[in-house]
């Protein structure tokens, strides 16, 4: 499969900056890509791009002049994206039921659904249109899987918890296992059931061996168009607002409430029964223990507003030479001491 450069140009909505006439056979990185691919580029990179061994680049929309043919976008990275799919379209599944899945009765199947090899459906669940549910998903009894879902190798899904439509689950994940709820009483920890369930909502996405605990009563809540990492943990009654990143290894603790746009980056995370506004970003490793307002970019543990943390870690470093002047300050005054 090969384009021109002018009809790339056209499927991306872009204009040709230079040689239209490049045969482009491939899509990938600047530092991969060969003589028959093309990249993209956004500042600081735009100088290695024209480096590259690529034939082409795409560009943003306001450079007037490049060493390589290119195409000028608004948005780079979207465009990368159109080529992407353009030139990897995604694997075509066989639609149906595989003899060696396993269905329970009163299933409700929509239509185009694939059920691979060794998926198992329990009683009364329901799966939607043109999902697809790789080997060894397992969907619990009376759960619903939305239309044009995927659910890769491995996947469980509890009873009880409902997931929405064009929801991606990953390798590994656990939707509606028992949240962490125990009772101590004379040095044993008496088990609290955990009898509600998981609501994930639309264009949801969840990484491989990410776990979101069902809710002691009620439901631990996903908000259309959050992206979960990979090797997240959600507590049980969590609630995380609409179009939220959590990256890798964040956890929120139980009854925590998160608006929505907001940003957990890696190995971030929030003690329970806190709220936290809209738009607020925490940076890697942070730790919120309080409520956080709307707007607030916090890092460190505890975490607390970035300028604060930086001003505190900025005199974090200055501790040694500190040290140093007071003790030569202690042995002067000492000097001082003897003269009198």
């Amino acid at each position: 499969m090969a384009d021109r450069l002018s009809e790339i140009a056209a499927l991306v909505g872009g204009a040709v900056l230079g040689d239209s006439d490049p045969e482009i056979a491939g899509v990938t990185n600047i530092e991969d890509a060969g003589p028959r691919d093309i990249t993209f580029a956004v500042p600081p990179h735009l100088d290695k791009a024209a480096a590259s061994k690529a034939a082409a680049v795409i560009v943003p929309e306001d450079i007037a002049s490049y060493p390589k043919p290119a195409i000028r976008v608004a948005n780079p990275r979207i465009a990368f994206t159109k080529v992407l799919e353009h030139f990897t379209p995604p694997t075509v599944v066989a639609r149906g039921v595989h003899p060696a899945a396993v269905v329970g009765k009163d299933v409700r199947l929509g239509a185009n659904v694939a059920v691979m090899a060794c998926a198992v459906i329990a009683d009364n669940a329901v799966i939607g249109d043109n999902t697809v549910l790789f080997p060894h998903t397992y969907v619990g009894e009376a759960a619903t899987i939305g239309s044009d879902s995927v659910l890769y190798p491995g996947v469980t899904v509890y009873a009880g918890c409902r997931l929405g439509a064009r929801t991606i689950v990953h390798s590994g994940a656990v939707i509606g296992s028992d949240g962490f709820g125990f009772v101590t009483i004379g040095g044993r920890h008496h088990k609290v059931p955990q009898v509600g369930n998981v609501i994930i909502e639309d264009y949801v996405e969840i990484g491989a061996n990410t776990t979101i605990d069902r809710a002691t009563t009620g439901s631990t809540v996903v908000r259309r168009g959050t992206k979960i990492d990979n090797l997240v943990h959600l507590a049980h009654n969590v609630t995380i607002g609409e179009n939220c990143f959590l990256v890798a290894f964040t956890g929120i603790a139980g009854s925590t409430k998160i608006g929505n746009n907001v940003i957990f980056a890696g190995q971030s995370g929030a003690v329970g029964h806190i709220t936290i506004g809209d738009n607020c970003i925490f940076a890697g490793k942070a730790g919120a223990t309080g409520d956080v307002p709307a707007n607030s970019f916090y890092a460190g543990f505890p975490a607390r507003p970035h300028k604060e943390w930086l001003r505190a870690e900025a005199a974090l470093h200055k501790l040694p030479d500190l040290v140093k002047k007071i003790k030569q300050l202690e042995t002067r005054l000492a000097e001082l001491e003897e003269k009198k």
